[in-house]
């Protein structure tokens, strides 16, 4: 097996305070033939990132990858929400077609929104 280049990273803001969102949990699971198998966990630092690639090596491989942002749980430890909160669980899917490139997912969440986009 070639061992591969590329990784993948993640980033949270929180739009609302203007600052890193940590303390965030966040799944990572590959999807393939209607199968979603869970890679890994991670819960974001002070910077809102994690301590290290959500994956990397030889498990990064082209495919269609989903990470879930525990968005509800963050804001509800901030701000007070009603009882169901308008932005909980952000899945957010996407595809690695080259493993030996840099991935990152970036998310900027407010209590109320939430957006994404293929980072540098």
């Amino acid at each position: 097996m070639t061992k591969t280049e590329g990784f993948l990273t993640t980033h949270i803001l929180d739009t609302a305070r203007g600052c890193p969102a940590a303390g965030v949990a966040i799944s990572l699971y590959r999807l393939e033939g209607g199968k979603r198998t869970k890679l890994t966990e991670a819960v974001t630092n002070s910077d809102g990132r994690t301590d290290k690639p959500m994956l990397a090596g030889n498990a990064f491989e082209s495919g269609i990858y989903e990470m879930v942002f525990a968005m509800g749980d963050y804001f509800a430890d901030l701000v007070e929400t009603s009882q169901v909160p308008f932005v909980g669980i952000v899945p957010i899917r996407f595809g690695i077609d080259d493993p030996n490139q840099h991935y990152h997912v970036p998310l900027l969440a407010s209590p109320f929104s939430f957006s994404t986009y293929r980072g540098s």
